[in-house]
């Protein structure tokens, strides 16, 4: 393709949990190349996962330029970078030299869950949540901040003394792709740390103080579509706009295009993740979701106006579907699940909850266990397979049910994206349970769009939100065909069988 005097195309980078992405976007929002590159997942002890941060630095500039490359482009032709990104992984580095001092600590490590039980012993949930809107939970990144100042040889000392620097990953690839110019996260990112008052709008002294995290190490927080700067000569070719970050889950939100109140999108991939707008109200849930910053977007004076979201989280959707391919090796690839699955009309009965890693909203309970209800002597492979596919249905129609209390608002319809959402029969199950309609888009690539959305908002690719409204396109709709008897029985026994499965690792011992 030519070059033209003006650049056609938004280059989306995505540092996923298992792999670095990199999408071109032509104007239509249509994918023109895409790379993807995994990197090393690091177990160093049962409940402790960690990567390489210069593993994820390298591939994802690596999957750039194979996507420039791909689409027949030059840097000169991308009109700005949008970055979006695993949240709550930290990874702390040094500011004169720019290496980490340590692995980066991954959303699902489990390593401080103790400090977290010893701050709720200590009566100091409720300050937490009130701030920032988050369960009080080894997921989010301020445990692992003090974790790593506290277990690093020399690292608070260093950290109080302004020599070391922390960020979830967005922060750590800006610092990269600016050669070390830009200490960065944007208002989305913060909002996941435990340490940023959502109301406010800033790091909060009190919450620092609790996790004994130097405000010195912090990166300076922005608005999720600005232009932040440019990438340092040499490495793509030119120097390209980086003007869009956003958490992974708060950019398909944006990519979904659910600009209004009480729109929601529910992402299926190795967990799934349900977010709900809620407009500039940060409202407090009742029944354990998190209340978190969906989006800040400058106003016509150039002060940030954040949007806030309800958040539920399944910690696994689509792994249980590899669980039946590597655990129990009833499927050779995750493909074959529909179609094992439709070998019969109904689970006969059977209810799996894959609380492998313990159970998310809306119970938060790190001590559940995954576990099999319901099974006879006439069960079947084909059984098991549809009640792991309606598994993840029951969770997210339990999120659902928690948002609509909390918010007030009654939902309209669910726009679903990620891998999984490709799978007709869990879809049309998902609308059966949660007795509105499921829509499937187009583009599903909804992640890495809403990062593009916010890099092309900043710098005039698209001129407002009404054209990205207008972009968007319905590919398949799910309408719900079960009755509402059907709907509370099936639902009464998937609560029945989750309570089977909980308190197992604590009772058991």
């Amino acid at each position: 393709m030519p070059s033209s005097s003006r650049p056609q195309y938004i280059l989306a980078l995505d540092g996923g949990t298992t792999s670095s992405r990199a999408i071109v976007f032509d104007h239509a929002g249509n994918v023109v190349a895409r790379a993807q590159r995994e990197f090393r997942q690091l177990f160093p002890r049962p409940g402790l996962v960690e990567h390489d941060a210069q593993e994820i630095w390298s591939t994802q500039l690596g999957v750039a330029q194979e996507a420039i490359a791909g689409a027949r482009l030059r840097a000169s032709d991308i009109a700005a970078i949008g970055i979006t990104n695993q949240r709550e992984t930290v990874v702390v580095w040094d500011r004169a030299t720019g290496q980490p001092i340590h692995n980066a600590i991954v959303w699902q490590d489990r390593r401080t869950a103790g400090l977290c039980d010893r701050l709720k012993a200590e009566g100091r949930e409720e300050t937490f949540q009130s701030k920032t809107g988050l369960i009080l939970d080894a997921y989010f990144s301020g445990t692992k901040v003090a974790w790593i100042l506290d277990h690093v040889n020399g690292a608070r000392t260093r950290a109080e003394r302004g020599e070391l620097a922390f960020g979830t990953v967005d922060s750590w690839l800006v610092y990269n792709l600016t050669g070390g110019e830009l200490h960065i996260t944007d208002a989305s990112n913060a909002s996941r740390t435990l340490l940023y008052n959502i109301h406010s709008g800033e790091w909060d002294d009190g919450l620092l103080a609790l996790l004994n995290v130097p405000r010195a190490v912090l990166p300076e927080v922005r608005s999720s579509s600005e232009v932040y700067g440019e990438t340092a000569p040499g490495l793509l070719g030119a120097q390209i706009r980086i003007a869009g970050i956003a958490g992974d889950q708060q950019a398909a939100t944006f990519g979904q295009v659910c600009l209004e109140r009480g729109m929601a999108k529910n992402t299926y991939g190795t967990g799934c993740f349900m977010l709900m707008n809620m407009g500039g109200e940060a409202v407090p849930s009742q029944n354990r979701l998190l209340t978190t910053v969906a989006w800040q977007l400058p106003d016509q004076q150039g002060h940030g106006q954040r949007t806030y979201a309800l958040e539920g989280s399944v910690f696994v959707a689509g792994a249980v579907v590899q669980w039946l391919r590597d655990g129990l090796g009833i499927i050779r690839s995750s493909e074959e699940v529909e179609e094992l699955a439709t070998r019969v009309p109904d689970s006969g009965g059977v209810y799996l909850v894959p609380a492998f890693v313990g159970l998310g909203a809306p119970y938060w309970d790190p001590y559940a266990r995954g576990t099999i209800v319901g099974m006879t002597r006439g069960t079947t492979a084909s059984h098991i397979a549809r009640a792991a596919l309606e598994a993840v249905a029951f969770q997210s129609a339990e999120l659902l049910s928690a948002m609509q209390k909390d918010s007030g608002v009654t939902l309209k319809e669910l726009r679903v994206d990620g891998g999984a959402s490709t799978n007709d029969l869990m879809m049309q199950f998902q609308a059966d349970v949660l007795g509105v309609p499921v829509v499937r888009p187009r583009v599903t690539e909804t992640t890495a769009l809403g990062a593009a959305y916010l890099a092309g908002l900043a710098v005039g690719f698209w001129h407002d939100q009404a054209e990205l409204q207008a972009m968007w396109q319905e590919d398949r709709r799910f309408e719900p065909a079960m009755d509402a008897d059907q709907r509370a029985f099936r639902l009464g026994r998937w609560k029945k069988a989750v309570e089977r499965s909980r308190d197992w690792e604590d009772a058991g011992g």
